[in-house]
């Protein structure tokens, strides 16, 4: 990225090895051409499951790769598409709120849905067992995850870090996980912090109230708030770090992933 957001503090940010792991760039075909893609995966496993991992607002950088490896250590083909593409480059913003102004506000979600759906497509060209499909996200990733666990059917699990429940970045975003608890197919675990003064507690707990009126998968769902932590506490490149409700939320995702996605039934 072209600015740092660790600033005020000292931060290490966390490296993944891809020792015995297959990984890097690739061009994903979708309907109006192809899309950059970062991808990780195990070397020597044949027909992994898959785990589509969304971006924070700063577009596919180095922590949402290393993430990716991360999850492909764990036995996972991990697939992180740029998802702002067509709109631009969000590492050339060193503005948060023209960021957001200038391209996240103008990506829709059906594009990204849709990009999504053609990350898995690729992912079962190469192998992957795309019946074992999860997602997880941050940030403006997290509220994605919502989204898409209702959007496809194949969908078993999702993990959604701190992603807006009652809004969005934009106009094209009419919907939010809160509207769409009825039509959940796959259970989400939702990680939250508790002094996110961007998604206040009140949204959590509507949100909590929606689950439980709605789908089977929306009933199964279920949301942690770590009382201590703010917005990207996982964020181990920035101040907002919390090694140990990170640490805690990382076993509780890989756990939700390993017991949904162990099998196909």
């Amino acid at each position: 990225m072209s600015f740092s957001l660790a600033t005020g503090s000292a931060v290490t940010a966390l490296h993944t090895s891809a020792d015995r792991l297959r990984h890097g760039l690739v061009d994903i075909p979708v309907a109006d051409g192809t899309i950059p893609a970062y991808y990780a995966a195990p070397a020597d496993l044949e027909h992994p499951p898959v785990i589509l991992v969304i971006q924070e607002i700063f577009g596919v950088h180095e922590h949402i790769k290393d993430v990716c490896r991360r999850f492909a250590v764990q036995g996972y083909m991990a697939v992180a598409v740029e998802l702002y593409h067509r709109q631009g480059d969000a590492a050339s913003y060193s503005d948060i709120p023209l960021l957001i102004k200038e391209i996240v506000s103008r990506v829709s979600d059906e594009q990204v849905l849709a990009d999504l759906d053609a990350s898995v497509e690729w992912a079962n060209t190469q192998g992957a067992d795309t019946t074992r499909l999860g997602v997880t996200g941050f940030c403006w990733g997290g509220r994605q995850v919502w989204m898409y666990a209702a959007h496809n059917p194949r969908c078993k699990a999702g993990v959604a870090w701190y992603g807006k429940l009652t809004a969005g970045h934009g106009p094209l975003q009419v919907r939010n996980p809160i509207d769409i608890t009825s039509a959940l197919h796959a259970p989400v675990l939702g990680l939250y912090g508790g002094q996110d003064a961007s998604i206040p507690i009140q949204d959590i707990r509507r949100m909590e109230a929606s689950l439980k009126q709605g789908s089977s998968a929306a009933r199964a769902s279920q949301i942690v708030v770590y009382p201590e932590s703010g917005h990207a506490f996982y964020a181990d490149y920035r101040p907002s770090y919390h090694v140990v409700d990170a640490q805690d939320a990382w076993d509780k995702a890989v756990a939700w992933f390993e017991r949904h996605l162990s099998s196909t039934a």
